[in-house]
């Protein structure tokens, strides 16, 4: 069931804003458009669920900037300025996603409920931990079990947190380098590998059985076993 949330879309193209605001509220979201003269006033005033920003130049990742300095609202940045160093400074000013252009409204709303989903996640508050729960810990970007901390890196932990939020569905390479590692998918990268065997083994370290990273071959990875029964956290 999609998650309704609160969106404020800053687009300067007419044609492409009406289009994401027709698909977003065919489901069920509440979309309020602006093109770009008072977006930063209407993003720190209108208590959205999520910004999509639109990225021409310098000005746009400026106003991400000044917006990060007064709200942790999810944005998720649309740009067609698609190389490595452009992506880089988007994420490191703070987005939460970067969607090159061109790009399709299919794929816009995916990111759109991946975002939302997540931030459900977040909001669902720290339940109490039964011994065999395993807890995410957002702010030191770890997980535990039972008092024991895996001792994840940043990157492992996006990795885990991402399968966690996909329980038996494969996720692939590609999505998970670009949502997780921050950058682009090649043939012979073999990072993520890294990173899944080392989640692996530090959550056998601790004890956590309930849940398995399996890889399927050719396609990515993903989370199965009784995950619902054993989660704190996420």
């Amino acid at each position: 069931m999609p998650i309704a949330a609160r969106i404020l879309a800053v687009e300067d193209d007419s044609l492409l804003a009406g289009q994401l605001q027709m698909h977003l509220q065919e489901s069920g979201h509440c979309v309020t458009l602006s093109d770009g003269n008072d977006g930063l006033l209407l993003a720190e005033r209108g208590n959205f669920d999520l910004i999509l920003l639109t990225v021409l130049g310098p000005e746009g990742l400026g106003m991400l900037q000044q917006l990060r300095r007064r709200s942790h609202v999810p944005v998720l940045l649309m740009s067609a300025l698609n190389d490595e160093q452009n992506r880089i400074a988007g994420f490191s000013l703070g987005a939460d996603d970067y969607l090159p252009k061109p790009f399709s409204i299919a794929e816009l709303g995916v990111r759109v409920t991946a975002i939302l989903r997540r931030v459900a996640y977040e909001r669902q508050g720290l339940p109490s931990c039964e011994p065999d729960e395993l807890y995410f810990d957002e702010t030191n970007s770890d997980v535990s079990l039972a008092g024991s901390r895996a001792g994840l890196t940043a990157s492992e932990y996006r990795v885990l947190e991402l399968l966690w939020q996909h329980p038996n569905e494969v996720l692939s390479k590609t999505f998970l380098y670009q949502q997780a590692l921050r950058r682009g998918y090649a043939r012979h990268d073999r990072s993520l590998d890294m990173h899944i065997s080392h989640i692996r083994r530090k959550l056998q370290t601790i004890g956590y059985r309930a849940a398995r990273l399996e890889t399927v071959w050719g396609q990515g990875y993903m989370l199965t076993g009784d995950k619902e029964s054993s989660a704190g956290n996420v």
